[in-house]
């Protein structure tokens, strides 16, 4: 869309709009809704034609999800990744470099999520792709991911580190910055596929996510709003602005449908496709970091899996009734909504807190 209306800008005013991130980034994120609230239906409709006994349960998790959850259809990432894919197509600059290789992460990873995702339907068993093979495959399209963006980047920003809170602060992590920051897009891709393990859970923090990156992503690739906020410039950045919104748009369309009693889970196929996408926008805005902060929920959910798996090994006792944490608050008795809109409150409380890295130097 952008190619084809932005030569009609000097004969036409209204055509001119195109020019404009902030224009296309809301585009993106309205095309994204609408093509979620058109589809869904159909592809919810079509999933459980496919998966007549819906998503595989986990005998070891919550016993209540045995029958809350029994009959749901899975791989409703499909849903997230076209709408995403089609809007950040139409209203992106394709010129961008950038633009293909978080483009690259994303469907490489929604790709993985929905090997693994056929695999437990055909098998019926929560058991799909192994766990080596698919980190295995995780870390390389993470890698290659890498390699391409210190390619594009600029020389003096190719392998370096931005520390929040330092505005002169970068540290030159050499070759380290490959397996650095395809940990950072592995970590992310894994941690959101632990958190989502409720209707609703983390749909709406992948949301915030994307909306603080969306504006990250436009201030870092604005040299003016760069220079006053004092954070690293790197060229080309902004037009990631739109690919945010259209994530912030196909999450939303995605929302209406996942909110709870689900109609569908998003399952591997979009949660690993998601955190790999967020990952990835944090490597090449140079704020690694400040997504361990923004994405913080997701953090906790990971470190307490950590947790218990140490602590299960080490001295046979468990720290959590149940591992990740919002399992660990089912077994408590909380009500699932009370969990998921605590949760999301949580995470938006943490959104705030690394935005304010921006300013703070």
């Amino acid at each position: 869309m952008l190619t084809l209306l932005v030569p009609f800008a000097d004969d036409f005013q209204l055509f001119n709009l195109f020019r404009y991130l902030t224009f296309r980034s809301g585009g993106a994120v309205l095309t994204a809704l609408l093509i979620c609230f058109l589809l869904g239906p159909r592809v919810i409709a079509w999933l459980k034609q496919k998966q007549r006994e819906g998503q595989p349960i986990r005998e070891d998790g919550p016993q209540s999800h045995l029958l809350t959850k029994k009959g749901t259809p899975t791989m409703g990432g499909v849903l997230i990744l076209l709408s995403l894919a089609v809007s950040t197509l139409l209203w992106a600059d394709l010129t961008n470099p950038y633009v293909w290789v978080i483009l690259f992460v994303t469907i490489g990873y929604g790709a993985i999520g929905f090997g693994d995702d056929y695999l437990k339907l055909t098998r019926r068993s929560h058991k799909g792709l192994s766990s080596r093979g698919k980190l295995a495959v995780q870390i390389v399209i993470a890698v290659a991911a890498t390699a391409w963006i210190m390619d594009i980047a600029p020389p003096e920003m190719d392998r370096h580190l931005a520390v929040p809170f330092f505005k002169d602060l970068l540290i030159n992590l050499s070759w380290f910055f490959l397996p650095f920051a395809a940990f950072v897009m592995v970590g992310a891709s894994n941690a959101v596929n632990l958190t989502d393990g409720l209707d609703g859970l983390a749909i709406v923090p992948v949301m915030i996510v994307a909306s603080c990156f969306a504006l990250i992503a436009y201030l870092v690739g604005n040299t003016v709003f760069s220079n006053y906020l004092q954070i690293h410039y790197v060229a080309g950045t902004g037009e990631l602005a739109v690919f945010c919104g259209a994530l912030v748009g196909a999450s939303l369309g995605f929302l209406w449908f996942n909110a709870p009693p689900a109609m569908v889970f998003m399952g591997d196929t979009g949660s690993l496709s998601c955190g790999g996408a967020l990952g990835g926008i944090a490597v090449v805005t140079k704020h690694e970091l400040v997504l361990v902060i923004i994405g913080g929920l997701f953090v906790l959910e990971t470190v307490s899996v950590m947790i218990q798996v140490l602590s299960f090994k080490a001295t046979g006792r468990r720290v959590f009734r149940m591992a990740p944490l919002h399992h660990h608050f089912e077994q408590k008795g909380w009500a699932e909504p009370t969990i998921v809109i605590r949760f999301w409150i949580i995470a938006f409380v943490l959104a705030l807190i690394g935005l304010s890295t921006l300013k703070l130097r």
